[in-house]
């Protein structure tokens, strides 16, 4: 039976540091991260629990009957998200791997030919920081959101 539990809101702090570090990882330099953010392998699978159950979640009533490969992708789609959610609990030395695994499934499912996973990135973290501002909206008089590394 599919979890159907809305995900709670990541705050705008969490959907940022998360996809910092992806792009650290991406780009091979993730030392630079190494302990400053304990959550962050919890924070990289509530990434990716928004990323991999929609691209595999089956499709709604006007696609018509599922077939046998859609609830396949379905089911693929759970065990990665639980896989991913196991491994984050044995501690923050699991961030790298989990944040590979979150980019391998991003420049498979989500890239395009043309295009580098590091796009697609920018593109997730965009949407993601974006949904995190409009549940969390920062203060009246704070300074606005940098959405790149500095």
């Amino acid at each position: 039976m599919p979890n159907t539990t809305p995900l709670a809101p990541m705050t705008p702090h969490a959907a940022i540091s998360a996809f910092n570090y992806l792009r650290a990882v991406q780009a091979d330099d993730a030392r630079k991260f190494a302990g400053d953010e304990p959550r962050i392998p919890e924070l990289l699978v509530d990434v990716a629990t928004r990323i991999v159950v929609p691209v595999t979640a089956l499709p709604g009533p006007a696609a018509g009957e599922p077939c046998e490969d859609t609830f396949a992708l379905e089911a693929l789609g759970r065990v990665i998200v639980t896989s991913l959610r196991g491994w984050a609990q044995a501690g923050p030395d699991t961030a790298e791997g989990i944040a590979r695994a979150v980019i391998d499934f991003a420049q498979q499912f989500l890239t395009e030919d043309h295009e580098d996973v590091a796009d697609t990135l920018r593109q997730m973290e965009a949407v993601g920081v974006g949904q995190a501002l409009a549940t969390h909206p920062a203060p009246t008089g704070a300074h606005p959101v940098r959405l790149t590394a500095v």
